[in-house]
């Protein structure tokens, strides 16, 4: 009997079940199954393609005789039809990005970016090359300059450099910070996607490593502050303008770019971005009310950090900042939205250069 078919058909039902239904925690923890199972959420036609897959092999395997296959295809459908819910609360993403543009820089922010930028907002991402290329980040005309050194901490004091190869001089410069919890990931994890497809379009960006509490005393923002250094030193190297440096991060990664962007110890950047970020204490933390533009972006369906913490977050910042606040949240949205290459995070992407681009005045 197919039993493992099963056993998977009902497990995925179960999850896609609960995150249509979208009963969410009250407290944001470092760690729930919800999470763990839901991730692939975040990619829904790969889901759906595992499950045709499954299903086409029981048949193969064991024919459609028996009473256990019936019951799996029963929770396939389930799934699959949850799936399909999920899948349009998805299409809500770019709505919600431009909205939130519209109320945070203006509607007048389309002006300051290219059209052919804005309309990408409304328009859907090619299906075909978010299906057959999702984790697909390279991109041709992009170089990536690896493990280069900017501080003494080994391993954890390594940087990547993304470049157009064009050697066009006076590019903006994005840093990025990957998630863990302050305990694990590298600079290869996470938004790579971000990075190539902005390093398409003239920006350097850098992805790098910092200490992490796993690692022994870890000092993650003296880290994050000598990155920004070593950036705007070597920025003539790669073409990029040093007064134009933006800092973005997912989860613990955004915590450490929003606690530096808000510090008052003289580390000035013209933006931070942040993807599903952990804000703990950051808001009350600040010590300074002088914060760069800031765009904020959450899952309404993450598990990992509710997003009550993103609102209150932005609400909090929303009353001392006199710079823009862009804050959005994606509908049907799990945290870890940008470890796949879909049209969601297409379409994310999109909204990052806008903001950055029209936000800070570039």
């Amino acid at each position: 009997m197919p039993a493992g078919y099963l056993v998977e058909a009902g497990l995925m039902a179960a999850v896609v079940a609960s995150a249509v239904v979208r009963r969410l925690p009250r407290r944001s923890s470092p760690f729930r199954p919800s999470f763990v199972f839901g991730l692939f959420l975040n990619w829904p036609l790969a889901v759906v393609l595992a499950l045709v897959v499954s299903t086409a092999l029981a048949i193969a395997q064991n024919g459609v005789a028996s009473p256990v296959f019936w019951i799996g295809l029963g929770f396939a459908v389930v799934a699959s039809a949850g799936l399909a819910v999920l899948r349009r609360r998805a299409a809500g993403t770019g709505p919600a990005l431009e909205r939130a543009l519209d109320e945070g820089l203006g509607t007048g922010w389309r002006d300051g970016v290219e059209a052919d930028l804005a309309a990408r907002l409304r328009r859907r991402p090619s299906l075909a090359r978010v299906l057959l290329a999702p984790i697909s980040f390279r991109r041709l005309g992009v170089e990536r300059i690896a493990n280069i050194r900017y501080g003494p901490a080994r391993r954890a004091n390594l940087l990547d450099v993304y470049r157009n190869r064009t050697g066009r001089s006076g590019r903006p410069i994005l840093i990025y910070l990957h998630g863990g919890a302050f305990r694990f990931g590298s600079k290869r994890f996470g938004a790579r996607h971000l990075l190539y497809r902005l390093a398409s379009h003239g920006w350097v960006c850098i992805s790098a490593n910092y200490r992490l509490r796993s690692s022994g005393p870890a000092d993650p923002l003296t880290d994050v502050r000598n990155v920004i250094a070593w950036a705007r030193e070597r920025a003539g190297e790669h073409g990029a303008d040093p007064n134009a440096v933006f800092v973005a991060g997912s989860s613990a990664g955004a915590n450490l770019a929003l606690r530096t962007a808000l510090d008052d110890n003289g580390t000035t950047v013209a933006g931070v971005i942040s993807p599903y970020g952990y804000y703990g204490s950051v808001a009350s933390d600040r010590r300074t009310t002088d914060a760069p533009p800031s765009f904020v972006v959450h899952g309404d369906s993450d598990t990992l950090v509710v997003v009550d913490d993103a609102r209150r977050f932005v609400e909090q910042l929303r009353v001392t900042s006199t710079n823009p606040v862009v804050y959005a949240e994606l509908p049907g949205a799990q945290h870890g939205f940008d470890l796949f290459r879909s049209r969601r995070f297409e379409t994310v992407v999109d909204a990052v250069e806008a903001f950055a681009l029209a936000g800070a005045g570039r």
